[in-house]
């Protein structure tokens, strides 16, 4: 009987440091860790109003970002910067200047800021682009205000006609703006189809009428 009781002892050890695994579970099933998910990697730097980048990397690194019209907001950029649709168009406001070409059956106002818009205007897509479809909305950008829209006569170049993929042109919106409301303002560029199936962001540029 003591030879019994040693091998019943040591059967006993061996089978401790199973019980001390044991996690308990009912159905002793063993539980497992959750997987560890790493973080993405970040995406590569990309300036989202550059000129050169193509549409495939626009729709990869700036389509969701903050600024260029793809998170939903329109995008809010300076004069001189750049805003890409997804199509490949592109537009920037290059200035807004004081008008006095005046033409013979033309003359100031006193009260107003009259001024001259210059848009820079790129097909980077594969197909022809109504420049119709573009119009502008200037507003002050310190105590409101909106200007109104005229066309000044002489080297006017108002957006109309198409553009076709890979060329880039210069037109002009001209507008009135009461001296009131200042010289600081807010360009909103529309975009709106014919047939209006495309919803359009409309990126908002922000500058001074200079000179």
């Amino acid at each position: 009987m003591r030879t019994n009781r040693s091998i019943a002892a040591l059967l006993l050890t061996a089978a401790l440091p199973l019980a001390a695994c044991s996690n308990g579970d009912d159905a002793g099933e063993a539980r497992t860790e959750p997987a560890k998910t790493s973080s993405p990697a970040p995406s590569t730097s990309v300036d989202c109003t550059d000129q050169s980048l193509d549409q495939a990397e626009w729709m990869e690194h700036c389509a969701d970002q903050p600024g260029t019209g793809g998170d939903g907001q329109p995008a809010s950029l300076e004069f001189g910067k750049t805003y890409s649709w997804p199509d490949g168009l592109k537009v920037s406001i290059t200035e807004a200047r004081i008008f006095t070409d005046w033409s013979e059956y033309e003359e100031p106002d006193p009260s107003m800021y009259e001024f001259r818009l210059k848009l820079k205007v790129t097909n980077a897509s594969k197909t022809p682009v109504n420049l119709d479809e573009l119009s502008t909305v200037v507003e002050g950008a310190t105590n409101g205000g909106e200007a109104y829209g005229t066309e000044y006569e002489n080297d006017a170049a108002p957006l109309s006609g198409r553009l076709a993929p890979g060329i880039t042109t210069v037109k002009t919106e001209d507008g009135a703006l009461e001296k009131k409301y200042g010289k600081n303002i807010v360009v909103t560029v529309q975009r709106v189809t014919e047939d209006f199936e495309t919803d359009y962001e409309f990126p908002e540029f922000t500058g001074t009428i200079t000179e």
